[in-house]
Parts: C-alpha cells; sequence; structure tokens
C-alpha cells in the first residue's frame, strides 16, 4: 500500500528554517507532481504551491517563493521543502499531496500524509 509521511516540523525561532520532507513508500508510486498545503490554527488548508517534476516546473502561492527552496530524490520517493527566514504567521501544518503512478498507471486522486506541525514562535 502507499505510504506518505511528512517529516521536519518542529518549533523554530522567527528567522530560523526548517527543511520538511514528504516521503513516499509502497505501492510502487511515483511521484510526478507535489503539492504542498498549509491550515494555520482557525483556518482553512490553503495551497501554498504545486511542484511539477515531469517536466520541471513550480507554481507559488503570492510571494513565497523567495524563502522556499524545494527538491527532491527520486531515488527515495521523497520531496523536500526548504523554508527560510520563518515568521510566527508561518505555524501551521504542513501537508503534501502527491500525484503520480502506481506500476505504471496514473491516479485520479493524490495520496495525503498526515502532516508535520511548524510552530514559529519567540
Amino acid at each position: 500500500q502507499v505510504h506518505v509521511v511528512e517529516s521536519g516540523g518542529g518549533l523554530v525561532q522567527p528567522g530560523g528554517s526548517l527543511r520538511l520532507s514528504c516521503v513516499v513508500s509502497g505501492g510502487g508510486f511515483s511521484i510526478e507532481s507535489v503539492l504542498w498545503y498549509r491550515q494555520a490554527p482557525g483556518f482553512e488548508l490553503e495551497l501554498e504551491l504545486i511542484a511539477s517534476l515531469t517536466p520541471s516546473t513550480t507554481t507559488y502561492k503570492d510571494s513565497v517563493e523567495d524563502r522556499i527552496t524545494i527538491s527532491s530524490d527520486s531515488a527515495r520517493n521523497a520531496a523536500y521543502l526548504q523554508m527560510n527566514s520563518l515568521r510566527p504567521g508561518d505555524t501551521a501544518l504542513y501537508e503534501c499531496k502527491l500525484i503520480g503512478r502506481v506500476d505504471g498507471n496514473p491516479m485520479s486522486t493524490g495520496y495525503w500524509g498526515r502532516g508535520t506541525e511548524v510552530t514559529v514562535s519567540s
């Protein structure tokens, strides 16, 4: 079965950095696109960016791209979100949704993990 796990969150001070991971295993899954969401306390789930691996392109929300760097490791079926200059407003549950293929068959819906908590506070 396909299993998605986000990690890398935690408590950081303003101005700090975190590297979030989104790793998928099982089911012969191969990543084609990665969607990163965040849900701040009391707010709706919000899409932050869409990263397509084939071809490589990324769409960001507003002007967050100056603080975010994305990367991936196809050998590990992993996607990474490097967040710099973190602000208290970045406090949220961060979730990834992976779109791709299972055993070569494209999936109509993505796969989610349970998310990883990011808290930015002094």
